[in-house]
């Protein structure tokens, strides 16, 4: 049924609009007009980035998520927000990050995952002497998974050229990603090793970005983050993560696209089951050849399309996939003083290896200012610290009601942290609590989510969909699409959606 239209006259003749200016959105946005696509990103916010977005508060200036940042490699093909920067002509400083993270974990195990491949190794076997080989072997397996990735071009694993040309020029390296496509991390590690905690280990490996065990966590996806942090390692931008979508806009803007603030997309438009534009929350429409949705797939098509209408296939990518859960965040200035010499900029707390997926279960800590002392005030340090937490822990709450429970809430995450930084509490100048309330507010994704999690065990990355829909004219990007969560990833999904877009558009 043709969409009815706003009464206002429609601006034409964009090639491309793209709905929100994540990363995913942001890399498909630039790599399009580096194409020569006429490209118009529509962002909610005042700035770009969303999770990857930054704010400012007393001279503090906060990451909104976190800070462990991986695709600013100087070789391979995997350095893909290297890429993404280079292919608009911008570029942007990092400061390398020797420990991926500082685990605190249970058990004593308390140990830092180097960005010397060696190191780490060794530094595992020493509590675990007994699975030597079987943990050797393990992240070896990890390195044969990325050397596959980083020997091509990640472009639309749907475009059937880009297909051909990949097998012809690197045959070897596509076999090895179609044997690991269909695989999970967990099963990977159990042919090698049987210590239980090891195992556990390796859970929380993964689940530090992926939000799930290793059994459920994709083997691409862990080849890819467990070996290139030791390849192009963990970079963090000078000025805080908000300047890797800072510096996209304005090569977005130098290839002649266009960004829009404050412009909230409340409807994509259809005529004949194809999109063809959209309309913002102040009536205005805007036409375009193509439409890519960088909001969450629940949010498009339960949202910005008529959930009565949702296509089977997105019924049933929810019925192998739900909402993960979203962040409490605490951002914290505290005194310098307060954190040991030594001390590393990621950290991960746990204390019961049964609450790991639990709420409020696993803490995961940022200190930024440890690389970029630029952030905070002279003498003060930046604590970015977060924990999962559910959406409907948070509804249903008066306004007091809801402080009091962010203030007691906060107060036991300190209280734990305490562990690591004795006198945490003492030394704070400076908190702004966030809750899943907060995410959703601010960033415009269901419940605050921060990504898709599988239902169940699924057979790797095969259930994951990729950037084409079942409307024709619109493609989704960013982590709810193929390969999943990560800035990296959601990058890849980025130059994927890009490559597909330019070829049926003939660029």
């Amino acid at each position: 049924m043709p969409t009815t239209f706003s009464a206002q006259p429609p601006v034409l003749s964009f090639d491309v609009i793209i709905i929100g200016s994540g990363i995913g959105g942001l890399v498909s946005a630039t790599q399009l007009a580096a194409k020569g696509a006429k490209v118009l990103v529509l962002e909610r916010y005042i700035i770009p980035g969303g999770s990857a977005g930054y704010f400012e508060r007393e001279g503090y200036r906060f990451d909104v998520g976190a800070s462990m940042i991986f695709g600013f490699g100087t070789q391979g093909t995997t350095n893909l927000l290297t890429k993404a920067l280079d292919a608009v002509n911008v570029s942007l400083e990092t400061i390398p990050d020797p420990v991926q993270i500082h685990y605190h974990l249970p058990q004593g195990l308390d140990m830092k995952a180097h960005q010397n491949y060696e190191n780490f190794l060794q530094e595992l076997m020493a509590y675990f002497p007994h699975e030597r080989q079987g943990i050797r072997s393990f992240y070896d397996e990890c390195w044969k998974v990325f050397n596959c990735l980083n020997r091509m071009e990640l472009l639309s694993l749907e475009e059937p050229g880009y297909l051909t040309r990949a097998f012809f020029q690197h045959p070897l390296a596509c076999l090895g990603l179609a044997k690991y496509l269909p695989q999970n991390a967990g099963d990977v590690a159990r042919r090698y090793i049987s210590d239980r905690q090891l195992l556990k280990f390796i859970d929380m490996e993964c689940y530090c970005w992926s939000v799930v065990p290793a059994d459920m966590t994709p083997m691409i996806n862990a080849g890819m983050v467990f070996s290139d942090r030791h390849y192009g390692g963990v970079n963090y931008p000078k000025g805080g993560v908000g300047q890797i979508a800072q510096k996209l806009v304005e090569g977005l803007e130098k290839a002649g696209g266009q960004i829009q603030y404050q412009a909230r997309v409340t409807k994509i438009l259809t005529e004949n089951n194809r999109a063809v534009g959209v309309q913002l929350a102040n009536g205005k429409v805007y036409l375009a050849k193509r439409i890519v949705s960088n909001s969450t797939r629940w949010d498009t098509f339960e949202k910005l399309l008529p959930a009565e209408n949702m296509p089977n296939s997105e019924k049933k990518w929810q019925q192998r996939y739900q909402k993960s859960p979203s962040f409490l965040s605490l951002h914290l200035g505290v005194k310098a003083e307060v954190l040991p010499s030594g001390t590393e900029c990621h950290h991960i707390l746990l204390e019961d290896w049964k609450q790991m997926e639990a709420t409020m279960g696993t803490i995961f800590v940022s200190i930024p200012t440890l690389l970029d002392p630029n952030l905070a005030p002279a003498g003060y340090h930046i604590i970015h610290t977060f924990t999962p937490s559910w959406i409907a822990d948070w509804q249903s709450l008066s306004s007091s009601e809801y402080e009091n429970k962010k203030e007691e809430v906060a107060g036991q995450i300190i209280k734990r942290l305490e562990r690591i930084f004795p006198g945490l509490d003492a030394a704070l100048d400076y908190m702004e609590v966030g809750t899943p309330r907060t995410h959703r507010r601010f960033l415009g994704r269901a419940d605050g989510t921060y990504g898709p999690i599988p239902r169940l065990k699924l057979r790797g990355l095969l259930g994951m969909p990729f950037n084409s829909t079942a409307i024709s004219g619109l493609y989704c990007v960013g982590d709810s699409t193929f390969p999943g969560q990560g800035l990296n990833a959601v990058a890849f999904s980025g130059f994927a959606c890009a490559h597909r877009v330019a070829v049926d558009l003939g660029f």
